[in-house]
Protein backbone atom coordinates (compact mmCIF):
# COMPACT_ATOMS: atom_id res chain seq x y z
CA UNK A 1 0.00 0.00 0.00
CA UNK A 2 1.48 3.31 -1.10
CA UNK A 3 -1.02 5.68 0.51
CA UNK A 4 -3.78 5.70 3.05
CA UNK A 5 -6.35 8.37 3.72
CA UNK A 6 -8.94 9.54 6.20
CA UNK A 7 -11.47 12.37 6.06
CA UNK A 8 -12.07 14.45 9.17
CA UNK A 9 -14.28 17.55 9.19
CA UNK A 10 -14.24 17.78 5.37
CA UNK A 11 -10.41 17.65 5.28
CA UNK A 12 -8.76 14.85 3.30
CA UNK A 13 -5.66 13.59 5.12
CA UNK A 14 -3.40 11.50 2.87
CA UNK A 15 -0.35 9.62 4.15
CA UNK A 16 2.42 8.50 1.81
CA UNK A 17 3.92 5.39 3.39
CA UNK A 18 7.18 5.52 1.48
CA UNK A 19 9.01 7.64 -1.03
CA UNK A 20 7.91 7.08 -4.60
CA UNK A 21 9.89 6.07 -7.64
CA UNK A 22 9.17 6.37 -11.33
CA UNK A 23 7.19 3.15 -11.42
CA UNK A 24 4.56 4.26 -8.89
CA UNK A 25 4.41 8.06 -8.95
CA UNK A 26 1.61 8.23 -11.55
CA UNK A 27 -0.47 5.70 -9.63
CA UNK A 28 -0.25 7.76 -6.45
CA UNK A 29 -1.07 10.99 -8.26
CA UNK A 30 -4.13 9.32 -9.80
CA UNK A 31 -5.22 7.91 -6.43
CA UNK A 32 -5.04 11.35 -4.81
CA UNK A 33 -6.87 12.89 -7.79
CA UNK A 34 -9.64 10.29 -7.55
CA UNK A 35 -10.04 10.87 -3.82
CA UNK A 36 -10.28 14.64 -4.25
CA UNK A 37 -12.77 14.39 -7.10
CA UNK A 38 -14.91 11.87 -5.23
CA UNK A 39 -14.83 13.49 -1.78
CA UNK A 40 -14.57 17.21 -2.71
CA UNK A 41 -12.82 18.13 0.56
CA UNK A 42 -12.33 21.72 1.74
CA UNK A 43 -8.61 21.06 2.18
CA UNK A 44 -6.05 18.31 1.52
CA UNK A 45 -3.09 17.50 3.74
CA UNK A 46 -0.35 15.11 2.70
CA UNK A 47 1.99 13.52 5.25
CA UNK A 48 5.36 12.72 3.72
CA UNK A 49 7.66 9.82 4.63
CA UNK A 50 10.76 12.06 4.47
CA UNK A 51 11.47 15.77 4.92
CA UNK A 52 13.23 15.85 1.54
CA UNK A 53 11.34 13.43 -0.72
CA UNK A 54 12.58 11.85 -3.93
CA UNK A 55 12.05 13.61 -7.27
CA UNK A 56 9.32 11.08 -8.12
CA UNK A 57 7.48 11.92 -4.89
CA UNK A 58 7.82 15.63 -5.67
CA UNK A 59 6.44 14.99 -9.15
CA UNK A 60 3.33 13.25 -7.78
CA UNK A 61 2.85 16.03 -5.21
CA UNK A 62 3.21 18.71 -7.88
CA UNK A 63 0.54 17.02 -9.96
CA UNK A 64 -1.79 16.76 -6.95
CA UNK A 65 -1.09 20.39 -6.06
CA UNK A 66 -1.95 21.61 -9.58
CA UNK A 67 -5.16 19.61 -9.58
CA UNK A 68 -6.18 20.91 -6.13
CA UNK A 69 -5.34 24.48 -7.15
CA UNK A 70 -7.56 24.15 -10.23
CA UNK A 71 -10.43 23.25 -7.88
CA UNK A 72 -9.56 25.99 -5.34
CA UNK A 73 -8.73 23.37 -2.71
CA UNK A 74 -5.68 24.20 -0.58
CA UNK A 75 -3.03 21.50 -0.24
CA UNK A 76 -0.66 21.46 2.73
CA UNK A 77 2.25 19.19 3.61
CA UNK A 78 3.17 17.58 6.91
CA UNK A 79 6.72 16.46 7.56
CA UNK A 80 8.24 18.44 4.69
CA UNK A 81 11.26 20.70 4.85
CA UNK A 82 10.95 24.38 4.04
CA UNK A 83 12.88 23.65 0.83
CA UNK A 84 10.34 21.02 -0.23
CA UNK A 85 7.39 23.30 0.55
CA UNK A 86 9.06 26.09 -1.40
CA UNK A 87 9.52 23.87 -4.46
CA UNK A 88 5.79 23.15 -4.49
CA UNK A 89 4.68 26.55 -3.21
CA UNK A 90 2.59 25.01 -0.42
CA UNK A 91 2.32 25.59 3.30
CA UNK A 92 3.03 23.32 6.24
CA UNK A 93 0.49 21.89 8.60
Amino acid sequence: MLISHVVRHHVLHVTLHRDLDVTNRAAVALQIQALVQMLRPTRVTVALPAVDPTPATLSALARAHRMCASLDIPLTLRGASARTRGLLDVTAE
